[in-house]
């Protein structure tokens, strides 16, 4: 069988699906192209960019699967594909531990504010130190401070570990029960289990200092105006899940008030071409989708995709 990766696979993958048959295609397909290009293959693979919808499926009756290598798969339209007998696959835990350390490096980088020195620091550094120096000078530690995660999924556990390795007070909010501890596993394999607490979302909005959310994509943003009026003064936010998780216009006006001290965001509501207020603003640390952009967790990606579709187009 022929599969098209058209967003890539790491080489530990791609190997693992020629070693068994298949031939595995790593040449992009612009969207536009992909219905009359992929009659030539029983299945594909994608990340966040290749979109798989309804009116691709239809012209494509020789596909037998679609695999996202990653978690969300807002970008594909599963039920509908299912519906046609197309297996639909995805690796929800491969990535979940480095898309949790690039919420703790927003974290970090917000309270000592790096995102905002990166930037000025090269016009400025040599003609106005002193003057950075004061304005950067009311840092913060994480530690004992209380981190507010939305969705306990398995990034969202992976988070709260970090976040409990730091010293930070984890509560947590979900539609599903919460594990009442988590096991963090330490150097030399020493595993203690931590406890966390759930908590209804508006307790957690009005508790917590900073807040990650790690949620599906939702009909709704799950922070918008009045949910930004019950937050402390002075919150710091990270948004690595999905666009339109948070009122991103209600995020800069609570940005401009004071309201949120800064904002980490990995998702944006319209990519590939996000708001111009965002990328422009002085208090948001920035980054282009590349939450699991890791050479390891690719590797896991990889591995778990090709598995899966083994797997599957074996049988």
């Amino acid at each position: 069988m022929n599969i098209l990766a058209n967003d890539g696979i790491d080489p530990l993958g791609k190997q693992l699906l020629e070693n068994v048959g298949f031939t595995v295609d790593t040449n992009h397909i612009p969207q536009g192209e992909l219905a009359e290009k992929l009659q030539a293959y029983e299945a594909i693979t994608v990340r966040s960019a290749t979109k798989v919808r309804k009116e691709l499926i239809d012209v494509c009756p020789n596909l037998k699967l679609i695999g996202r290598g990653g978690v969300g798969m807002d970008n594909i339209d599963v039920e509908y594909a299912r519906s046609k007998g197309i297996a639909v696959v995805n690796t929800p835990a491969a990535s979940s531990l480095s898309v949790a350390e690039l919420v703790f490096a927003h974290l970090l980088g917000g309270v000592r504010f790096l995102y905002d020195s990166q930037r000025r620091m090269p016009v400025e550094g040599n003609t106005n130190f002193g003057g950075l120096k004061k304005a950067y000078a009311k840092g913060m530690e994480l530690h004992g401070k209380t981190l507010g995660i939305i969705g306990i999924g398995r990034i969202g556990r992976e988070t709260a570990k970090v976040g409990l390795g730091l010293g930070m007070d984890v509560i947590v909010s979900d539609l599903a029960e919460a594990p009442k501890s988590l096991p963090l596993t330490l150097s030399g394999g020493i595993t203690v289990d931590v406890p966390i607490s759930q908590v209804a979302v508006d307790e957690l909005l009005q508790r917590s200092d900073f807040i990650s959310l790690h949620v599906p994509f939702t009909d709704r943003p799950i922070i918008g105006k009045a949910e930004f009026e019950l937050l402390k003064p002075g919150v710091g936010i990270v948004n690595a899940s999905r666009g339109g998780v948070i009122d991103e216009l209600a995020l800069i006006e609570a940005l401009d008030s004071g309201k949120v001290a800064f904002a980490g965001l990995d998702v944006f509501d319209n990519e590939p071409t996000p708001r111009r207020e965002l990328l422009a603003h002085p208090k948001v640390s920035l980054t282009p989708h590349i939450g699991a952009a890791t050479g390891e967790a690719q590797e896991r990606i990889g591995e778990e995709l090709a598995n899966l579709i083994i797997g599957h187009l074996k049988k």
